[in-house]
């Protein structure tokens, strides 16, 4: 990135720029206050989805994220390793696993949410409610433009 492009110098950076600058911001941010926990890179996304609804699929978890089912079975690897999460055949079909929080994995929700919020919280700090709205939005609506093609 040359310096004209970089925050603060020059003319403000492009729309890639600044949301890739954000994104790298937020992620290093988040890794940092989540593997104080034992969670990592993404993890507290699928620990979400199994608190508001624990034992779906793989690829259930992944719809809801909007992810393939391999990035999920991956993650669940890794949880599973880390004693968040296990996973348990369907009674049903033995083909399907159903992943299961632990113990530990629920335990953190209170933790991981906290941390969420006060990430949010930082990363917001100096937006008005209404540009909080309008960013949240906007980043929605990025999301539709990109997802419907």
């Amino acid at each position: 990135m040359s310096d004209e492009s970089a925050p603060g110098r020059g003319e403000p950076p492009d729309f890639q720029t600044a949301f890739w600058s954000a994104k790298h911001a937020l992620a290093h941010a988040s890794a940092t206050a989540f593997a104080r926990h034992g969670v990592y890179e993404g993890q507290q996304y699928v620990l979400r989805t199994l608190w508001r609804e624990d034992g779906l699929s793989p690829g259930e978890v992944a719809r809801r994220m909007g992810l393939a089912t391999p990035t999920i079975t991956r993650a669940a690897t890794r949880m599973e390793a880390a004693g968040l999460l296990r996973r348990e055949p369907h009674p049903g079909d033995r083909r399907v696993v159903r992943l299961r929080l632990t113990d530990r994995g629920r335990a953190l929700e209170k933790v991981i949410d906290a941390e969420m919020d006060q990430l949010t919280e930082r990363a917001l700090a100096s937006l008005t409610k209404a540009e909080r709205d309008a960013l949240i939005s906007a980043l929605e609506l990025v999301r539709r433009n990109l997802g419907s093609r």
